[in-house]
């Protein structure tokens, strides 16, 4: 049965932001110093999609040495340092989320980033006006992704039943949580996330934002998962 699409539901990094890949820049050399080498792959495939507070647990799990005062605070410095030198939005997705509000489609972000660090990258590529009053945290909710607490947070606030939200994410843990979330979604693989772990049921996968506003015009026609 063909449910209309009445809500899309973005993800931020790796999808409206081409964050993840100066992220993980930045993990790979933090972990590392903290005794807990990973490849460039183990971190994409650990903590891709999940939140700030679950990479800070594992590493702490995990680590060979105690991380110092005042870690996460550096953390964050870092990351601000390479965003504010190059951050930019993914190619393509301010022309695509244009012809969306030209369609008159609802939209929203639904991030496992804080409100914080939304705020300063929203703002640094300009999009943050785009999106004011419409920005979901994982900090909202008890459970983050792969959990489906944040999508059904950001469906109930935006007032739109799950089954007529469709998602835009580029992780596994994302299309996950839409899953569980009873809402189809569009598996963006156009960044550091492989194809195939997108893939499954609800889901149709792409690598150019060009196409999204086709996809989201076609999505009704997506089973529910």
């Amino acid at each position: 049965m063909s449910v209309p699409v009445e809500l899309v539901v973005f993800d931020c990094d790796g999808v409206l932001l081409d964050s993840e890949r100066l992220a993980v820049r930045v993990d790979e050399r933090v972990v590392a110093e903290a005794g807990w080498p990973l490849s460039r792959e183990e971190l994409v495939e650990r903590f891709l999609g999940r939140s700030h507070a679950f990479m800070t647990a594992e590493i702490e799990a995990h680590a060979r040495v105690a991380l110092e005062p005042g870690w996460d605070r550096r953390l964050q410095r870092l990351y601000d340092e390479v965003f504010a030198a190059e951050l930019a939005p993914v190619e393509g997705v301010v022309a695509a989320l244009a012809a969306l509000r030209e369609a008159g489609v609802a939209d929203c972000v639904a991030s496992s980033s804080t409100h914080a660090r939304l705020r300063s990258t929203l703002g640094l590529t300009g999009l943050l006006p785009r999106f004011t009053g419409r920005i979901f945290s994982s900090q909202d909710v008890e459970r983050g992704k792969p959990a489906p607490d944040l999508f059904l947070h950001a469906a109930a606030a935006m007032g739109v039943r799950p089954a007529a939200c469709l998602v835009v994410e580029d992780s596994k843990y994302g299309v996950a949580a839409a899953r569980a979330a009873g809402m189809r979604s569009l598996g963006f693989h156009g960044g550091l996330t492989p194809r195939a772990w997108l893939e499954g049921p609800g889901t149709r996968t792409f690598a150019d934002m060009r196409e999204l506003p086709a996809l989201v015009a076609g999505a009704g026609s997506l089973p529910l998962p």
